[in-house]
């Protein structure tokens, strides 16, 4: 990978970790409308922590205070006890991703970065997002947060798994579903997030050092290019979310799942297109993926998708 690609997978996922819009999916979009190899899991696990890092500095008073009255409630210290319910609610609520991310590790980083399932997943959670802003009667702050609440959340952050469904947009949804106001949805989605994508980029690190299949020198680009603009993003829409909500997204994640279905429909972007195959089910395939590339076989630039799109798409050749 080459510092430019770099430096774009790092805006990408720094302006989108935090926008209800999946990150995942965008990082797998990007690259089929530029013609580039997708970037992977792995790679896309490893460049979170820089946002991880962003959330960690963000709201380091928050999460310093709910980690330390977590830790005073198993050795009996006597605590806030709405800090003491944050620290639970968010150990709670990363179990059920943690063991759900393992059992289907495989589907994850293989056959479900399909782009028609993250086309499906961005207009799908888009809806969601709808009716739960609608209904939403925002009665509750952060001060409210109950253990009940992180596991109730939490859960709703297993969609994330999915490819386009967004870590953000299934937790600030499950959020307002419990009636919290949508800036404390958004603070409590965060937090919740930090074990968890922290927990995956430290795994897929280590396995980089181990299998030495991970550019560390663009990938370290990428990590710290996503912190700096992640932190700004994280800013931006808690003031924005609490004077807009979420409508502009939800649209946004529509169009946008209509139009990948749209260029994969007429054949202009292969669906699974640069995405891994999984060595359990396809090794012949897996062991060409794994070739020497060579030129012109990272699939349509964005030059060629609009010429095809003019055309109506083209026939595959044989």
């Amino acid at each position: 990978m080459d510092l430019v690609k770099a430096v774009v997978y790092g805006l990408v996922q720094g302006l989108t970790e935090f926008l209800p819009v999946s990150s995942t999916a965008h990082i797998r979009i990007v690259p089929s409308l530029l013609g580039w190899q997708d970037p992977g899991a792995a790679f896309t696990a490893i460049i979170q922590l820089g946002t991880v890092a962003a959330v960690l500095i963000y709201f380091a008073k928050d999460l310093g205070a709910a980690f330390m009255a977590w830790l005073g409630s198993l050795t009996g210290k006597k605590s806030n006890a709405q800090e003491v319910r944050m620290g639970w609610a968010v150990f709670v609520g990363t179990i059920p991703i943690v063991v759900l991310g393992l059992v289907f590790k495989d589907k994850i980083e293989t056959s479900l970065r399909s782009l028609n399932i993250v086309a499906g997943s961005l207009i799908l959670m888009g809806i969601v997002m709808l009716i739960a802003d609608s209904l939403s009667k925002g009665q509750r702050n952060q001060k409210d947060v109950q253990v009940k609440d992180g596991l109730f959340v939490g859960l709703w952050q297993c969609l994330s798994l999915i490819p386009g469904m967004s870590r953000s947009g299934s937790t600030i949804s499950g959020a307002l579903f419990q009636c919290f106001d949508r800036v404390a949805a958004a603070r409590f989605s965060f937090l919740l997030s930090v074990p968890s994508v922290a927990a995956a980029g430290l795994y897929e690190g280590y396995k980089g050092i181990k299998e030495g299949g991970i550019d560390w020198g663009p990938t370290a680009v990428a990590t710290v290019i996503s912190f700096v603009v992640g932190y700004a993003a994280i800013a931006y829409f808690i003031k924005w979310l609490g004077k807009h909500g979420l409508a502009p997204f939800v649209w946004y994640r529509i169009a946008l799942g209509v139009f990948i279905l749209v260029l994969v429909q007429r054949g202009v972007l292969n669906s699974d297109q640069g995405a891994k195959s999984s060595p359990k089910t396809n090794p012949q395939l897996q062991s060409r993926r794994e070739a020497p590339v060579e030129a012109g076989d990272h699939g349509p630039s964005g030059f060629v998708v609009l010429r095809r799109l003019k055309t109506g798409g083209y026939r595959p050749s044989g």
